[in-house]
């Protein structure tokens, strides 16, 4: 926080870059034993929640990663019904998940619970769908369940992770990934955050290899804003298992039966349009 306790402003050293949004008080604080959960009061962006010093969500602007993260590889997918996500413990992305009436479970499965109950109190509308039938939530080790998960019993995993510090830095590698593909059904698709395409790119480009190194048959890269991120501008990464990306069911996203407020087909289908740098780094 400054120093006249107005703006909570994050740095990112390696870009030389900074983003701040002017708070009225500071809410609550927990320190897990995991990491150092906040929650702030903002002007203009409602409640926000920092972890260990870095903008984990605000409540204006969550919902352009919520459905971006669920809604384009669901309707990728051809019948997705049993997803996981590893994470996701501000529930934010279930409750997208669960929008869709033909997915009969999902199971999250994040670390720290300290989490899911800081965003049952600050950010309840996120957390609508925790007690829905089809829900599961677990406390636990994600990367575990996944190491244990049976083979090829799932449709889609969504990974809905921190940075690649801390709790979250064992989800970005082959070990990982290996897991993942191994739990998926012929024509599963595993999705995760894939950060800035303009500032960690060294880091997006790692991940679709170690994710081609997986075994992944093909990869769909997607953009979308997201202003308190660091460059706001953020990346989803999709890898199916056994075969290759040829569209998504355009007719069912058209006639969904429930309520976006960013997601479309028009926004679906943008944001798989690359600029060149991102060709000339990715495709080279």
């Amino acid at each position: 926080m400054s120093g006249d306790n107005t703006w909570f402003t994050e740095i990112f050293a390696p870009s030389g870059s900074a983003f701040g949004l002017a708070i009225t008080k500071k809410l609550d604080e927990v320190q897990s034993p995991f990491q150092k959960i906040e929650m702030f009061e903002t002007t203009h962006f409602g409640n926000l929640m920092v972890i260990d010093g870095v903008i984990m969500l605000s409540s204006r602007d969550n919902f352009l990663y919520h459905e971006m993260l669920s809604h384009p590889v669901l309707f990728t997918h051809a019948n997705p019904k049993n997803v996981v996500i590893i994470g996701g413990g501000d529930c934010g992305t279930l409750r997208e998940v669960l929008k869709h009436p033909g997915v009969e479970s999902v199971t999250q499965i994040d670390i720290d619970e300290q989490v899911t109950r800081m965003a049952e109190k600050y950010f309840p509308e996120l957390c609508s769908s925790n007690n829905d039938p089809r829900a599961t939530l677990k406390f636990d080790d994600g990367i575990k369940f996944m190491r244990e998960a049976a083979p090829e019993s799932v449709d889609v995993i969504i990974v809905d992770s921190t940075d690649p510090i801390g709790p979250g830095e064992g989800l970005f590698n082959r070990a990982f990934y290996d897991s993942c593909r191994k739990a998926l059904r012929h024509g599963g698709i595993l999705v995760q955050q894939s950060e800035s395409p303009l500032i960690h790119m060294p880091l997006l480009k790692d991940m679709r290899g170690a994710m081609l190194d997986a075994g992944f048959d093909a990869l769909q890269t997607l953009l979308f804003p997201q202003m308190v991120y660091p460059s706001g501008w953020w990346t989803c990464t999709l890898a199916r298992k056994g075969a290759a990306f040829n569209g998504f069911r355009e007719a069912d996203a058209a006639g969904a039966p429930f309520s976006t407020e960013y997601y479309n087909v028009d926004v679906h289908k943008a944001a798989s349009a690359w600029p060149n740098f991102m060709k000339k780094a990715l495709l080279a």
